[in-house]
């Protein structure tokens, strides 16, 4: 994906900087937020056997529900555990022709997972043992190990505690 350089690369950080002097209040002027936080986030899979073997038993999130889809019949929709009370849901929609995952507009980028530097240093055994390429520390990425599943969705695991970004707090 080309990116932005000379002129057009200090427009944007002008207008980035803009927003954040428009925007971005102090913590202590900031109202709460509406919700209470994620329920799940639903995605859509290809095959549902090979998306549960690779969260379940690659990554490590435990399958705690598998139903037909309330919206499409004989489709399936299922949950994994990613902690906090938080859940990754997927649909498959078996007869529709769905294209590849393409990073564009309205898609998901990727999914950033809080780990333990522990789980992080375990997951990254993982990926190595199934041999699934990543981008992470002796990689060119400190603190973050970048994948996609069998789906084409991007998920990073963080070694940062939740809310906070780069050490700092941001709740």
């Amino acid at each position: 994906m080309p990116q932005p350089a000379g002129a057009e690369l200090e427009a944007v950080r002008e207008r980035r900087k803009q927003l954040r002097e428009k925007y971005l209040r102090p913590a202590a002027d900031r109202s709460p937020t509406t919700v209470r936080g994620v329920h799940h986030l639903a995605l859509v899979c290809r095959d549902v056997e090979q998306t549960i073997r690779f969260y379940q038993d690659t990554l490590g999130f435990p399958l705690v529900e598998l139903v037909e889809n309330r919206d499409y019949a004989g489709s399936s929709h299922f949950f994994f555990d990613i902690g906090n009370g938080n859940l990754l849901g997927f649909f498959d929609f078996p007869g529709h022709d769905h294209r590849d995952y393409e990073e564009t507009i309205g898609a998901v980028q990727h999914l950033a997972l809080s780990t333990s530097p522990e789980e992080f240093e375990a997951a990254k055994a993982r990926l190595e043992a199934e041999g699934i390429d990543y981008l992470g520390p002796d990689r060119g990425v400190d603190n973050s190990l970048y994948i996609r599943d069998p789906n084409g969705v991007g998920i990073e695991f963080y070694r940062e505690e939740l809310g906070k970004f780069e050490g700092e707090p941001l709740l």
